[in-house]
């Protein structure tokens, strides 16, 4: 079997961070999902259906797998810590300087309430909750968010 022949068997992986509830076959959902030859359609009332329990317009990071047959399935994540982090501080964005400028402020109660979120994901299970909590704070930091115990 020739080198290109392998790689058209193989499964391919996608990566999106896709709004819930808003999936359209526009940028980035369509040209993504077209070139592999998946109906970007269908894929998206399947999207929208499966996050239509989300507040609409929350970025949801999705991975979908294209197989051979131009069929798929999808794994949604959580939201990035990022938009939590903002969500909390009450930022539109983080600063330009990590480590000079604050943008806002969160507690360490937050901090915790968005690490029990992100341990849900699957690839944090393995995890301690307090390993989590260090990665949001390090998120935080370089968003330019301060956290006060």
């Amino acid at each position: 079997m020739s080198k290109a022949a392998l790689k058209a068997a193989r499964p391919q992986m996608v990566r999106l961070l896709i709004p819930a509830g808003k999936a359209a076959p526009t940028p980035p959902v369509g040209p993504a999902l077209g070139a592999r030859g998946v109906k970007s359609m269908d894929f998206c009332k399947e999207f929208n259906a499966k996050t239509a329990n989300i507040e609409q317009g929350v970025p949801v990071p999705t991975i979908i797998m294209v197989q051979p047959d131009r069929s798929f399935t999808f794994v949604t994540k959580t939201p990035p810590a990022s938009y939590f982090l903002k969500k909390a501080a009450g930022i539109e964005k983080g600063t330009g300087r990590p480590g000079h400028e604050i943008t806002g402020t969160i507690s360490l109660k937050h901090v915790y309430e968005i690490a029990k979120i992100k341990a849900t994901d699957e690839h944090m299970k393995h995890i301690p909750l307090e390993s989590v909590a260090r990665m949001i704070v390090g998120s935080a930091r370089s968003l330019g968010v301060q956290v006060v115990p």
